[in-house]
């Protein structure tokens, strides 16, 4: 392990006389597509909500880009290039589909607040070009013929991808994925497997992912970290944590192995 672009150090985070995350050990390298996963209640959110400034950790330390984060706010956490994704779809729901990756967008607009205000030149050249590299984004995501739909009118599947789009709309070198195929079929989630490859390789991405769906996970991630009670209980490729004894019994079962 050479300078990963994430570092976390006996993180931990206490609510109350409850550990809901314990010397949590992890890294990820740059380029690479990494695994978190773990029973519900296992503290997976909760460590992405410590990389995101959602929440500060108790203990630890976080590193990212070979700075400390620990104690960013949310929006220092993006402007320093993090993005995510959320369990439950979090959009602008009355909000244009090109509205919602606009906003996103908003925060690489090199503009200032004085030419808005006045509508100076350098206002209309700005939105323009934001709205040209906003559309780009939806065409990635086959979105972009519903660029003027509300946001709440996309089937479920749709507004999943938004969601996603909107989180690479920010720029990001690392994106955090929080259960992308919850809700999704078979085929929906075959399509976001290849989606999720796709952008990984045009956009140079990093990517840590919590998934329940295990064909994604050993499917596409190169490493899985596994969370029990807060604690992590193993760390190795696909094939390892498929035949790890402590994982199995904690988590994946017999018959996912079989």
């Amino acid at each position: 392990m050479t300078n990963p672009l994430v570092k976390l150090e006996n993180v931990g985070i206490q609510f109350g006389g409850l550990k809901a995350v314990q010397k949590v050990n992890m890294y990820i390298n740059k380029g690479e597509l990494v695994g978190l996963i773990g029973p519900n209640g296992a503290g997976k959110t909760t460590t992405f909500n410590m990389l995101t400034g959602v929440y500060t950790p108790t203990e630890g330390e976080i590193t990212f880009d070979g700075k400390s984060i620990k104690g960013f706010k949310p929006y220092q956490v993006t402007q320093s290039g993090i993005s995510r994704t959320f369990q439950n779809i979090r959009l602008f729901k009355e909000l244009t589909v090109l509205d919602n990756v606009k906003i996103a967008n908003h925060h690489l607009a090199n503009h200032s607040i004085l030419s808005s205000i006045f509508r100076m030149p350098s206002h209309f050249k700005g939105e323009s070009k934001m709205e040209q590299e906003s559309i780009e984004f939806l065409k990635i995501f086959g979105l972009d013929v519903y660029k003027d739909e509300l946001a709440k009118n996309l089937p479920y599947g749709m507004q999943r991808r938004l969601e996603i789009a909107r989180a690479l709309a920010a720029g990001p070198k690392l994106l955090l994925l929080d259960e992308p195929a919850a809700g999704m079929n078979p085929q929906e989630t075959q399509d976001l497997m290849e989606l999720i490859a796709l952008i990984r390789k045009e956009f140079d991405l990093t990517i840590l992912l919590i998934e329940h769906d295990m064909s994604l996970v050993m499917g596409i991630c190169e490493r899985i970290y596994v969370l029990d009670h807060g604690q992590l209980i193993a760390e190795g490729t696909p094939e390892e944590i498929r035949n790890n004894p402590k994982v199995i019994e904690a988590y994946l079962g017999e018959e996912v192995v079989k």
